[in-house]
């Protein structure tokens, strides 16, 4: 929490207490905006952080996806997003229409295979599927939740699927998806910075491309990144191959290392756009009007079961291990 408020960040701070609100924020929100979260998070962990709130109103300060899941998992909650229209690129790459014709010509050709789609997707697609994962469950529900002889139908992120693959040697069909800030990291400029730094060490976040995790020495979500930079005890340098915004946390929590981020092929730094319409004007907004708000849909009903099952479980041991293990 920053020494001294500016006027929006303490008029925030006032109305969550007058309303009854449990801010939640992802690591990809600006740190001005992660500094006033009760809880602050990767998707697994503020999925299982949702369920906890006891306040009467959840504020979202994610995506829409996020608030989604926020409140098919605490329904009782009133759950606002400050920005409707901050979406996610791998939402948009997987429409429901789309995955159920996939899903009826694959067993019409006989596959025998379960659905399992990254928690970056619209609730229908959620319904539609067997199992729901993050970066941070994946490989506890690809190793031991799919039944063994069932092909995995992953969806919509490509480069995850095949981190997976690789991981587990499950067989699996890959969905055409990517995530817009994780797709275009430059391997040609991160291959620079490590001449430039030749003792740092390259984390990198699994939606990354392959080419990228190749040349990192750690690959992990968000959350396993901050427990993999925990482990190092003397300074250290770090090039970051995930959204910038992740930064902020790390440094919050690490002031001993120093981190740099991973330039895209065609900007000095990566955010989504998506996260960035999360402004503090729009969470105070949305606190002082109530709305935006998350209102219960149809397909609700049917996706909730799915996450439930998928989420609320703690998966085993660590996930997402260190390139060459």
């Amino acid at each position: 929490m920053p020494a001294v408020l500016d006027d929006v960040s303490a008029e925030i701070l006032d109305l969550k207490k007058r309303i009854g609100a449990t801010i939640l924020a992802h690591y990809y929100q600006e740190g001005e905006v992660q500094a006033l979260a009760d809880v602050t998070g990767d998707s697994l962990k503020l999925a299982r952080e949702a369920t906890k709130v006891d306040s009467p109103v959840i504020v979202f300060c994610g995506v829409l996806f996020m608030a989604e899941t926020a409140k098919m998992l605490n329904p009782a909650k009133k759950v606002l997003l400050p920005d409707l229209a901050a979406g996610c690129s791998l939402v948009d790459a997987c429409p429901a229409d789309k995955l159920a014709r996939e899903q009826e010509r694959l067993r019409a050709n006989g596959r025998t295979f379960q659905t399992v789609c990254y928690i970056n997707s619209s609730a229908k697609v959620k319904a539609l599927s067997d199992w729901v994962v993050t970066s941070g469950n994946a490989e506890d529900v690809v190793r031991n939740k799919v039944p063994p002889g069932y092909e995995i139908l992953f969806v919509p992120d490509k480069h995850l699927g095949a981190y997976l693959r690789d991981l587990t040697g499950r067989d699996m069909i890959l969905w055409d998806g990517s995530c817009m800030v994780h797709e275009i990291f430059s391997v040609g400029d991160l291959l620079k910075m490590k001449r430039q730094h030749p003792a740092a060490v390259t984390i990198a976040h699994p939606e990354c491309p392959r080419n990228v995790l190749e040349h990192s020495d750690f690959a992990g979500g968000t959350e396993a990144m901050i427990r993999h930079v925990a482990t190092f005890a003397d300074p250290t340098t770090f090039l970051v191959a995930t959204e910038a915004n992740m930064m902020w946390d790390l440094q919050r929590r690490h002031p001993r290392h120093t981190f740099l981020g991973v330039p895209g092929v065609s900007c000095a730094c990566n955010k989504c756009p998506h996260m960035a319409r999360n402004t503090l004007e729009k969470v105070r907004d949305c606190m002082k009007y109530g709305r935006p708000e998350i209102l219960w849909q149809p397909e609700f009903d049917r996706a909730k079961e799915v996450l439930a099952r998928s989420l609320l479980n703690p998966p085993v041991a660590a996930n997402l291990h260190p390139q060459g293990d």
